[in-house]
């Protein structure tokens, strides 16, 4: 297959490169100027391509598009997986922090499924990942433009997965949990209690990069339209689902925990 993958220097990105390379596909991995050059974990391949793309610059992903027009003559594969943590009590988020998580990371994915579309259509098949959260799924307090953006990026995702089936082509949103990976690096906005607490919970976690990447080759390779890829998260969506009272009891002890640090 071929395969575009976008936050592709390190983290989930770097692993998808790895496990989609590990197994004969062809990938063009894209990132921020010059990230992909410290940090890509990938050896030297002619099976990986590496490529500057920045999700918010249209300019970028027309680039991106027009080179896999030229070198490949087509997509089958586009994952939309760069993105940016943040979060905050209500009052701690600034309207710039949340403009600045929208913009990478649901804007990031709608501008690169607008830019693919056209093609994905044209051949009649393909597929569109999106990374997004078990944020996107249940909604713990403190995490509001988090939880929002995320929520977002499920949503765009199931919206596509109906408008561009009679295309042939599909669409799978990804939900991991917690998983160790540089995702905190990027995290931006005023809330300190919350940044402790969340670097806490990737630095702490045991599942890996490797083992959401391989479930969720797995997931595309089964034609799943949700991929909830850890156990961790698939157990918290279950809760939701089945006893809401409890889910909410909860979430609401979080949030108390949260106020008796304020205290």
């Amino acid at each position: 297959m071929r395969v575009l993958v976008t936050g592709a220097a390190s983290g989930l990105g770097a692993a998808l490169v790895d496990a989609f390379t590990a197994r004969g596909d062809t990938v063009l991995a894209t990132d921020l100027s010059g990230a992909h050059v410290a940090t890509a974990t990938s050896p030297p391949d002619s099976s990986v391509v590496r490529r500057d793309l920045d999700v918010t610059s249209e300019d970028d992903w027309a680039a991106a598009v027009s080179w896999v027009q030229e070198q490949w003559g087509g997509l089958d594969v586009l994952v939309n997986n760069a993105g940016v943590a943040g979060g905050g009590r209500i009052e701690l988020t600034s309207i710039e922090d949340w403009r600045w998580i929208f913009d990478v990371n649901l804007f990031g994915v709608v501008r690169g499924t607008r830019a693919f579309v056209p093609m994905l259509k044209a051949q009649g098949s393909g597929r569109i990942v999106n990374t997004a959260s078990l944020a996107g799924l249940v909604h713990p307090p403190a995490m509001g433009s988090y939880n929002a953006v995320k929520a977002a990026v499920v949503a765009f995702t199931e919206t596509c997965a109906h408008e561009l089936a009679p295309w042939g082509v599909a669409c799978t949103a990804v939900c991991p949990s917690y998983f160790r990976t540089n995702l905190m690096s990027s995290l931006r906005g005023g809330d300190e209690d919350l940044a402790a607490h969340m670097t806490k919970l990737v630095q702490d976690s045991p599942i890996t990069a490797e083992e959401i990447a391989a479930a969720v080759l797995e997931g595309i390779d089964r034609g799943d339209e949700l991929v909830v890829p850890d156990a961790p998260a698939r157990a918290a969506v279950a809760l939701k689902q089945a006893d809401r009272a409890a889910y909410d009891a909860q979430m609401r002890a979080t949030a108390a925990r949260i106020r008796e640090r304020e205290a």
